[in-house]
């Protein structure tokens, strides 16, 4: 599994999964432009400064993006302890938005991998209403749609990560016939970062305490990172519209 000569763009880069992922892919030779509201405290090749739920910033930040890049990493995100219309524009509406301005960029063999979540898993419970909203390719229609169909607060988090797990179902054989890009999801289960006690808070203890008996222990930011990196080289050229597991077998055990 080798990047080298593969340019990156990795949104979420200044901690967590998204600065392990720029450091291993560096390693491994790729280009690391990275993509935060905060400075990163590692080297890369180059970073801005944005803020992916407003669409003006994700304009200033494609606009000095190269004209050709070989992968982008939506890792950035917020958890649903935030209001649900920030997760609504971070975690959905602005991934999209990024997306779909870059993916003319990206060329044949290349690759957008997703950061979606186990508690996506429950998709197919709201899937016409993920479909519906998945068709609406403006940030600001679909933000209307939203506000015609609101998300709970308490519920939010999920609620959205179900959403992009089906968009990038629908989305992924689109743009591998018109681009040549994969769309791929990874959906990790707790992680060791600085937003997991946020999601203690947003699950609850009693929920917290029945998965941790179902799993060793949380995931490693970099156990994470890895799957990422591979979704994004030449070695998974034939995976496409997939949705990855990466959490030890949590979701498996609750079958």
């Amino acid at each position: 599994m080798i990047l080298n000569g593969k340019t990156l763009v990795i949104t979420g880069v200044a901690s967590g999964i998204g600065a392990e992922l720029a450091r291993l892919a560096r390693f491994q030779g790729a280009t690391v432009i990275g993509v935060d509201r905060n400075q990163p405290q590692l080297s890369l090749d180059a970073f801005h400064q944005a803020d992916l739920g407003d669409p003006d910033s994700i304009a200033t930040l494609v606009s000095r993006l190269p004209e050709r890049v070989h992968g982008l990493c939506n890792i950035a995100g917020v958890p649903g302890t935030a209001p649900a219309a920030t997760v609504a524009r971070v975690n959905y509406l602005g991934l999209r938005l990024l997306s779909q301005q870059l993916v003319g960029r990206l060329g044949q063999g290349g690759a957008i991998v997703n950061v979606a979540s186990i508690l996506g898993a429950e998709w197919p419970q709201r899937l016409e209403l993920h479909r519906e909203l998945a068709q609406i390719s403006d940030f600001a229609a679909a933000q209307a749609w939203l506000e015609a169909h609101p998300v709970a607060q308490a519920t939010c988090y999920q609620y959205f990560k179900e959403a992009l797990i089906v968009w990038s179902f629908v989305q992924s054989q689109t743009w591998l016939r018109e681009f040549g890009v994969r769309l791929n999801c990874v959906a990790p289960g707790p992680v060791f970062t600085p937003i997991l006690g946020d999601f203690v808070s947003m699950l609850g203890e009693e929920r917290v305490a029945r998965d941790s008996q179902r799993m060793l222990r949380p995931a490693l930011a970099d156990e994470v990172a890895a799957v990422i990196a591979f979704l994004c080289s030449d070695a998974s050229r034939w995976i496409n519209g997939a949705n990855l597991p990466v959490d030890g077998g949590l979701a498996a055990s609750y079958v």
